[in-house]
């Protein structure tokens, strides 16, 4: 029998008879598979979307920045979910998917690319703190890594299923075929959490007394455990992003690598991150949370620290790659699940707060992964990555210094 629904126990999907969490999360998996791919799928086609469109290849790379950039919107939408809903939000965003793709492959220009992806960037950016959010009210926090582990199964899925079918796409039809696809899975995604997510009824009794959201972001702002862990976000990217805008001009300088042998580098990281994510859902729990993510932290700053050491080899250099971005994923996926809990009563004002931070450190760590590595090649971005990374296990430490939990 169903809980009786009560304040602190509502049936979240707003149901007495709840959906199996095991179908709900398969949808949502499912859904954000759609939003990754969208937002990551122009990376490795850029050559072919500059040649289409008839523009220069920094045109492109422009267009993947003001897609990244989408990521500080979240600050506006996490504090809404919070008060209207986190189903609503969600179906909002693969809305946003849906038209920015269907517009993007329909006109075919490149002003309508750029606007196309930019509101698929921002379907994205609402999507996922409200699906954070929604999953952190079905599953226990003893049980957390493990659902938030599986759910960002999707990012590397992305890079191993989503982007390879685009390519199929575009070499056996066009360069728009992507868009129409993403558009379709969009509105089926939409339609799929329609039926079968119901509303989360807790959350509209708040939004019910008209809670503005302003004084949700104060509440946020004044939290020392919820900045810091902003803050371990922030630094985290940072690192990663500063050396990843660079590994594939290493593997080329270093090992004369083709396009191909660079795809196969870009292979062995999406590996990487599928186990990162199945190692947190696997593991994390049993360790510890907190545990977990220092353990994870401590990893990667020890794999940026060897990388200047693994040029002897390509098979050293690749290991080395897959290492690094295993315990990057771990602990990333980790430091999610952890999140979900720094603020019950605003979960999504929270993770909005989060991907943000974590958005603008992936943009600052591009800006200065360029001029690093022209300044020192591999030493001095290993070296800069390792000393931000320990930045952000400082800001970790120093946010969940006293915290514990609410929930078991």
């Amino acid at each position: 029998m169903a809980p009786a629904p009560g304040p602190d126990r509502t049936t979240h999907n707003g149901s007495h008879s709840p959906r199996p969490i095991f179908l709900q999360m398969a949808i949502l998996i499912a859904c954000r598979l759609l939003l990754n791919t969208g937002r990551r799928f122009i990376y490795p086609f850029a050559p072919a979307f500059s040649r289409a469109l008839g523009v220069p290849l920094t045109a492109i790379t422009s267009m993947i920045a003001i897609n990244w950039a989408t990521a500080l919107l979240g600050v506006i939408s996490g504090p809404l979910a919070d008060r209207w809903g986190y189903r609503r939000m969600m179906m909002a965003g693969l809305l946003l998917l849906v038209i920015g793709s269907l517009s993007g492959g329909s006109v075919g220009v490149y002003l309508a690319v750029l606007i196309g992806l930019a509101l698929a960037g921002i379907g994205k950016s609402i999507f996922d703190p409200a699906v954070q959010a929604y999953v952190s009210e079905q599953v226990p926090f003893r049980r957390r890594g493990l659902a938030i582990g599986l759910l960002e199964v999707a990012w590397a899925a992305s890079a191993l299923i989503g982007i390879p079918l685009l390519g199929i796409l575009i070499d056996s039809h066009s360069w728009r075929a992507p868009f129409f696809v993403l558009s379709a899975g969009g509105a089926l995604g939409f339609l799929a959490l329609a039926i079968w997510i119901k509303p989360d009824g807790r959350i509209r009794e708040s939004s019910a007394a008209g809670r503005p959201w302003l004084p949700a972001w104060k509440k946020i702002l004044a939290n020392r455990t919820a900045m810091g862990a902003c803050g371990f976000s922030f630094f985290v990217q940072m690192a990663n992003d500063n050396l990843f805008v660079v590994y594939g001009a290493w593997l080329e300088q270093t090992f004369q690598l083709s396009i191909v042998g660079i795809g196969l580098g870009t292979s062995v990281i999406g590996f990487a991150e599928l186990a990162g994510e199945f190692a947190t859902a696997g593991l994390s729990d049993r360790v510890g949370l907190k545990r977990s993510l220092v353990v994870g932290l401590i990893g990667c700053t020890l794999a940026y620290s060897v990388m200047p050491l693994l040029d002897a080899s390509l098979p050293m250099a690749l290991t080395g790659l897959f290492f690094l971005f295993f315990v990057f994923e771990f602990s990333v996926v980790t430091g999610l699940s952890l999140a979900t809990e720094l603020s019950p009563d605003s979960r999504a004002t929270m993770m909005s707060g989060y991907f943000a931070a974590a958005g603008a450190g992936r943009v600052v760590g591009a800006l200065i992964g360029g001029p690093v590595w022209v300044a020192g090649g591999m030493l001095a971005t290993a070296s800069v990555s390792a000393a931000i990374n320990g930045i952000a296990l400082a800001s970790l430490m120093w946010a969940l210094k006293g915290w514990q939990p609410h929930q078991g």
